[in-house]
């Protein structure tokens, strides 16, 4: 029997922002992608209602699709499923261990961790996204402490798994977090001039592609 071949991890993860304009958005995330496939996106829309959820998801799905990039449906089990995505799991919900059993071979779990607590029940997931590593741009009321290069590297080191950085993640402050296997961004590519070029300056502040294999 042939085993399907496991994915690679993104190096790069970048998160939609639905409080802009629809077409400029879609329009940053396909510039965007043109950095490569190891550039994922990931949906997310709290605010948005089940029905708009999916149907946004549908045509992030084509997109990523069409230049085969990942996809990342976020804290939906059942929209993921529909539209063939990856999923992430915010960490108020379902563990990776309550997902797996459910999700296909080969699909991805990310999970968001933002402390020590959190980052012990990362025990399943194949991507942390550890967050705010700095003040998050997306987010200009947060006022969360942040982690800097220091904490990220201490949270990050009792995971099972590899960690993108979130939060206020630019291509400068991206060249000191040396412990990051990647970067997860809002407005630092979305909001770019030239989305492409923000993606791939990002990447090229990443950890060698040889460190992101699934365990």
């Amino acid at each position: 029997m042939t085993l399907p071949v496991a994915p690679s991890l993104p190096r790069l993860v970048v998160i939609t922002d639905w409080r802009l304009p629809r077409e400029r958005l879609l329009g940053a995330l396909s510039r965007a992608l043109e950095a490569g496939p190891d550039v994922a996106v990931q949906h997310r829309h709290p605010e948005s209602s089940g029905r708009r959820f999916l149907e946004d998801a549908r045509v992030l799905a084509a997109l990523c699709r069409t230049r085969g990039n990942p996809l990342f449906v976020n804290g939906r089990l059942d929209v993921a499923l529909l539209v063939g995505a990856h999923l992430h799991l915010p960490s108020d919900g379902p563990t990776p261990g309550d997902v797996r059993p459910h999700l296909p071979p080969g699909r991805l779990i990310s999970l968001a961790v933002h402390d020590e607590r959190e980052a012990r029940a990362a025990r399943g997931a194949d991507l942390a996204l550890v967050s705010p590593v700095f003040s998050p741009g997306s987010k200009p009321g947060d006022t969360r402490t942040t982690l800097g290069p220091e904490g990220f590297l201490a949270l990050t080191a009792g995971l099972p798994c590899p960690a993108l950085a979130l939060g206020g993640i630019t291509a400068e402050r991206a060249s000191r977090l040396t412990g990051a296997a990647g970067f997860a961004v809002i407005s630092s590519v979305l909001e770019a001039e030239d989305p492409a070029q923000a993606a791939r300056a990002l990447l090229a502040a990443c950890a060698p592609r040889a460190m992101l294999r699934v365990p």
